[in-house]
């Protein structure tokens, strides 16, 4: 039987970055259209600080309007910090937990204004609190091909700070390619080592990239056996604490197409994703 693969759908990436507030409702009519689809994850909101991320700030406000009934599709909640896990635990709708964990000492600092010795602790602490509230933490590797801060990287650096989360107990770990600098050779290197020896931990890929990257990026992951891939409805998005100019998500348009050509399976109602998709367009105007 053909692998399949796990899509992680991310409008909380497309959303966080967006120059205008996306009203509300807005939000809340494009996520409940997006849980229609079957995405196996959606990363649809964050509780991290509203004056840091103020497109966000609402997300408590999103969730009980969300359609769950009947819905397979997980949800995913980023959090920068302890006092975010604390809240975000509190939701019974929320599965997952994601903290964006930088191995540049600089974007972590940029991105959660901790150190990655405090934000390692951080990480403890919020795997204590997944696992008293029945959740799982998603640890993104940012940075994990590369940064633009000159600050010491190489893929065995990276290796090496995934063996240090899977002691730690995570079982999900996605490498983020944050600023989009991930090159074929790297990403071969990277999950031609990370799979085999940590077969009890899903390591995933969080691609950025340009729109003629893209395939090359996540063929190559496939290849050496990476089967979770974050991906944004039209490739919009990027981390605004990283470089002046966003380099967007993949598109999970391109991620289909490239699925359908390769007779990988994928469980999504597309009339859903059609609609999902027309949608997307009036919101990212």
């Amino acid at each position: 039987m053909q692998q399949s693969i796990t899509l992680v759908e991310c409008p909380r990436d497309a959303m966080q970055g967006w120059q205008h507030f996306i009203p509300t409702q807005s939000k809340v009519d494009y996520l409940n259209a997006l849980l229609k689809v079957g995405f196996d994850v959606l990363d649809f909101g964050s509780f991290v600080s509203a004056k840091a991320i103020p497109q966000l700030a609402d997300t408590k406000e999103v969730i009980p309007q969300l359609q769950l009934d009947g819905v397979n599709t997980k949800l995913l909640a980023i959090v920068a910090n302890t006092r975010g896990a604390e809240e975000a635990v509190g939701y019974e709708q929320i599965h997952y937990l994601g903290f964006p964990f930088s191995i540049s000492e600089t974007f972590q600092l940029r991105n959660t204004n901790k150190t990655i010795a405090e934000s390692l602790k951080q990480v403890e602490e919020m795997q204590q609190l997944c696992v008293q509230h029945g959740k799982e933490l998603v640890v993104y590797i940012s940075m994990g091909f590369g940064n633009p801060y000159g600050d010491e990287y190489s893929a065995e650096v990276a290796i090496n700070w995934v063996g240090k989360l899977a002691a730690m107990g995570i079982k999900t770990i996605a490498m983020a390619d944050t600023v989009g600098v991930a090159q074929p050779d790297n990403i071969e290197y990277i999950y031609k080592h990370l799979v085999p020896e940590f077969k009890d931990v899903t390591i995933g890929a969080h691609f950025h990239s340009t729109a003629t990257t893209w395939q090359e990026k996540i063929q190559t992951a496939w290849d050496n056996g990476c089967y979770r891939y974050d991906s944004a409805m039209k490739g919009i998005g990027g981390c605004p604490m990283a470089k002046d100019e966003l380099v967007g998500n993949i598109a999970t348009e391109n991620i289909v197409l490239w699925a359908d050509a390769n007779n990988i399976p994928l469980k999504l109602n597309r009339e859903a994703f059609d609609k999902a998709w027309t949608m997307a367009a009036n919101i990212f105007i």
